[in-house]
C-alpha cells in the first residue's frame, strides 16, 4: 500500500520552520490529481464535477497573484514519464520547483488571507503529492 501526503505533518513542518527563514529556497513539488476534485460540502466547485487537474489549475489561478507578490518564481516544470530509480507503482502527473527569495516569502505567502481560501483547490485537487525544499546550489555540466 502507498502512503499519500497532501499537507505536512506537524513534525515535518516544524523541521521547515526552524531552516533558516533569510536564505533563497527551492522547494521541489510532485503532485498526483484525483480523477474527480473533492471538495467539502457547501464550497462554491463543490459538485461542478472537476477533475483534479482542473481543481489545481483553479488553485494556481487563485493563489498566482499571491506568489509573484511574495516573489515567488518557476524555475522548472515537467510532466512525469516514468519512474527510474524508485518503486515501480509511484507515479507522478507533474513537477515543478518554485523558487522563494527567502523561506519567509514562504510564510508570507501561506499566511495570507486570500492563499488560504486558494489552497481549498489544492487539497480537493491532490491524492497525492510531496514537497521537499532545497537550498538552491550551482548548476554546471556535471553531477558533483
Amino acid at each position: 500500500m502507498i502512503e499519500t501526503y497532501i499537507d505536512p505533518s506537524p513534525v515535518n513542518f516544524q523541521a521547515f520552520k526552524d531552516l533558516p527563514r533569510d536564505e533563497p529556497i527551492h522547494m521541489l513539488n510532485l503532485v498526483l490529481y484525483r480523477d474527480e476534485a473533492e471538495y467539502p460540502d457547501g464550497h462554491e466547485h463543490a459538485g461542478k464535477d472537476w477533475s483534479g487537474r482542473r481543481a489545481y489549475e483553479e488553485y494556481g489561478r487563485t493563489s498566482g497573484s499571491i506568489f509573484r507578490r511574495v516573489g515567488g518564481s518557476i524555475v522548472w516544470r515537467g510532466a512525469f514519464q516514468t519512474m527510474v530509480t524508485g518503486p515501480e507503482d509511484r507515479v507522478w502527473h507533474d513537477g515543478f520547483v518554485a523558487q522563494y527569495p527567502n523561506a519567509g516569502a514562504f510564510f508570507e505567502m501561506i499566511k495570507d488571507e486570500d492563499y488560504q481560501k486558494a489552497v481549498v483547490n489544492r487539497t480537493a485537487a491532490l491524492e497525492d503529492s510531496r514537497l521537499v525544499r532545497f537550498a538552491p546550489g550551482n548548476a554546471g555540466e556535471g553531477f558533483g
